[in-house]
């Protein structure tokens, strides 16, 4: 495994929001086994952060249209 082109691959996925927002799904996911209570709660913070996210960051633009 070539790991100096790992790491470019790897820095783009961290530059976008869905990583992110997937970041915050799967830690909301796992707080799932937890008291039913502190679940909802994680739920909650976790589905919240993720639209903050989904609303804050920009997506990224297609630079093959960006002539248009």
């Amino acid at each position: 495994m070539n790991l100096q082109a790992l790491k470019p691959y790897l820095l783009d996925r961290c530059r976008e929001p869905s990583t992110w927002r997937g970041v915050v799904l799967v830690a909301t996911a796992l707080g799932a086994s937890l008291s039913p209570e502190a679940t909802e709660a994680i739920v909650t913070v976790g589905i919240g952060l993720a639209g903050v996210i989904g609303a804050a960051v920009p997506d990224k633009k297609d630079q093959s249209n960006a002539d248009h």
